[in-house]
């Protein structure tokens, strides 16, 4: 989506809001014992209160109302039994429609205390990502986020998944430009124009190279090779003075 009025990004900023609020509530609520069912029953809750409509559920039948991915499940974990423990990492990726405009969010969690490494993997994902969300601007090449945030993650000794990219977004939510890489790339010679909406999510790596499907549902995602993984996700229109984020609670 290209935005051109304001009502657009009028749009756009409340269901930003909505998915934002809603993942970070769902966050807070994380407790020992609970299951990922429940905490995806919190986020149907607060969605159905602002009468937004899951994007995942209602685009691709996925079972569940977000993605909830517990330490080696890496992205489009499906809500279920599993109980949630101390130490666990746990992404919660929030997608969700409003009147006709798409925001999509994530973020990983630490529920109560974790190895350092772990809890340095977390914050440096956090940092990635506002690498990533820099380059995004009027003119720009799209290249440029992953060639951003590819660079940080070799100083820092990481690796990227590279088979699970950012998109555009705003009116579904999946849309042009398809598969925009958060990891380097050569000869990708699009750029980035004004009121261009995307999301800006790498999934950050002490290993991991490539993201395979499970046996046991047809979504949920690993690490290939094993190792532990982070991902935080932000929906971002570029403008000419820069960024726009729209997914910040409030």
């Amino acid at each position: 989506m290209t935005i051109t009025h304001q009502d657009e990004l009028d749009g756009l900023r409340k269901i930003g809001r909505i998915v934002a609020n809603t993942m970070q509530s769902m966050a807070a609520k994380m407790e020992p014992g609970m299951t990922t069912r429940e905490l995806d029953k919190i986020g149907r809750e607060l969605l159905d209160r602002e009468g937004a409509v899951s994007a995942p559920r209602a685009t691709y039948g996925f079972p569940g109302d977000s993605c909830i991915s517990v330490n080696e499940e890496i992205a489009h974990g499906v809500p279920g039994a599993r109980s949630l423990s101390k130490g666990d990492l746990v992404n919660i990726d929030v997608s969700a429609s409003l009147d006709g405009y798409f925001a999509d969010t994530g973020a990983t969690f630490m529920l109560g205390a974790v190895p350092p490494s772990l809890d340095r993997l977390c914050r440096d994902g956090r940092r990635a990502t506002q690498i990533g969300i820099a380059q995004v601007g009027h003119g720009k090449p799209l290249a440029g986020i992953g060639n951003a945030v590819g660079a940080f993650a070799a100083r820092r000794g990481y690796t990227l998944i590279r088979n699970l990219a950012s998109h555009g977004i705003g009116r579904a939510l999946h849309e042009a430009p398809q598969e925009v890489p958060t990891w380097p790339t050569k000869h990708d010679r699009r750029k980035i124009h004004d009121g261009l909406v995307l999301t800006v999510e790498p999934f950050l790596s002490r290993g991991g190279t490539w993201a395979v499907q499970g046996v046991d549902d047809d979504w949920t995602l690993y690490a290939s090779p094993a190792a532990p993984v982070v991902q935080y996700e932000h929906t971002v229109i570029a403008t000419r003075r820069g960024p726009v984020i729209v997914t910040l609670p409030g």
